[in-house]
Parts: C-alpha cells; sequence; structure tokens
C-alpha cells in the first residue's frame, strides 16, 4: 500500500512488516515541528524528526546528509510570503532586481480532464511590472510534474526581453532558473520541474494548493 507521506508493507508468512518513511513524509514532519497548530504537535513531530535523523545517521554520513537537506526544505516549506519579497539575480549575465506584489494558486481542468496546478504572481522585475501565470500538470509514462509558461509578444521589449525578466523571477522564489525553448514561430516558453515546484512551496500563498495538487495527482 503506497501512501502520501509513507510507505506501508504488510506482514506475509510470519515475516515483520515495515513502514517506510518518504522523503515527502520527512518534510511535512519538519514543517509541523515548528508551525504546528498546538504545542504538542509541534514537540511529537519534532521527536520524530529527531528518531528519523538518528536512524539516518546510524546508516552512514551520505544517509545523514541527505536527510537532513530534507529537513531543512521542511523547515523553508511556506515559511516566506510572495507579498513584499524582494531579491537580485544574474540570468544571462544581467543582473535583475526582483520585487514580488502578490501571487496566489488555483486548480484547473485540462481538456483531457485532468487537473492543473495555475500559479499567477503578480511581480515588478527590472522596473516593470506583470502578471506572470505557470501552468503545472502531469505528463509522461512517469507521470512527471511540469509548468509551462509563455514569454509575452506585446510585454515591453518584446518576447526575449519578458522571458528575461519571467526567468529572474523563477529564479527568485525557487533558486533555479527555468529551462527557455524557442519556437520556429517565434513563441519561447519557460519550462519549470519538481525542483521549481518544491521551491514555490517555500510560499505560504503557494504552499497549501500545491501540497493539495501533488496529492491529488500522484506525489
Amino acid at each position: 500500500m503506497k501512501g502520501v507521506l509513507f510507505t506501508v508493507k504488510m506482514p506475509k508468512g510470519g515475516k515483520a512488516g515495515y513502514v517506510s518513511v518518504l522523503k515527502e513524509g520527512l518534510a511535512y514532519a519538519t514543517w509541523l515541528s515548528v508551525y504546528g497548530k498546538d504545542k504538542e504537535q509541534r514537540e511529537l513531530a519534532a521527536e520524530f524528526v529527531e528518531y528519523i535523523l538518528q536512524r539516518a545517521r546510524e546508516r552512514g554520513d551520505d544517509v545523514y546528509e541527505k536527510a537532513r537537506e530534507i529537513v531543512k526544505e521542511g523547515k523553508e516549506r511556506a515559511s516566506l510570503e510572495l507579498e513584499g519579497f524582494e531579491k537580485k539575480v544574474e540570468v544571462n549575465g544581467r543582473e535583475y532586481v526582483v520585487k514580488v506584489i502578490g501571487g496566489g494558486a488555483e486548480f484547473e481542468e485540462s481538456q483531457r480532464g485532468k487537473k492543473l496546478l495555475k500559479l499567477t504572481i503578480m511581480a515588478e522585475v527590472d522596473g516593470v511590472r506583470s502578471e506572470y501565470t505557470i501552468t503545472y500538470g502531469r505528463y509522461g509514462k512517469d507521470n512527471k510534474a511540469m509548468g509551462f509558461a509563455t514569454a509575452k509578444a506585446d510585454a515591453p521589449g518584446g518576447r526575449e526581453a519578458d522571458a528575461e525578466r519571467f526567468s529572474a523571477l523563477i529564479k527568485a522564489l525557487t533558486g533555479k532558473e527555468p529551462k527557455v525553448y524557442r519556437k520556429s514561430d517565434g513563441t519561447i516558453v519557460l519550462v519549470c520541474g519538481r525542483e521549481h515546484l518544491e521551491g514555490f512551496k517555500r510560499f505560504v500563498e503557494l504552499a497549501d494548493a500545491i501540497e493539495e495538487w501533488l496529492e491529488e495527482t500522484g506525489q
């Protein structure tokens, strides 16, 4: 049986079963240890996280370091707000100043009836204010989470300039630039992966919707 936060192997033939905590489960427990609804929940979550770290330490330095990275990501989740967020980033050798005004997330349905996640962020990048939208879906046999956005032709400076500003915004929020593809018709498409989604989860305005979408579409 597979769950969102753990996997369970039921015992067979008198053998012992086991519960394995998934990466997402450890990250969520870490988040609860900091942002849980009450003191008891925070303390229980903290004890659980410490237990997992101890077990990871017993399995070697590599396993322990990976566990620590997940714990760090869990603490950062939903710890920031989009509104008022500012950061300087470099894209293609040029520095951009990103100032986020606000944003949110909502669900849509594709033509095939699949649930999509739409992230909308209002920001000022390099002095140009615009609304940026990234739509995530599940693709391929491995059900990859991928987000797509299109640069606007009518934006100041045209598609190229808009794509650069969009890339700067994504990098400022997630720490990673998106992949950028240029089509023969002049369209510029920006592509974000799961690693970007993990970065977006640091923001309280987006975290809950992202968690729900991941859960309902298969993590």
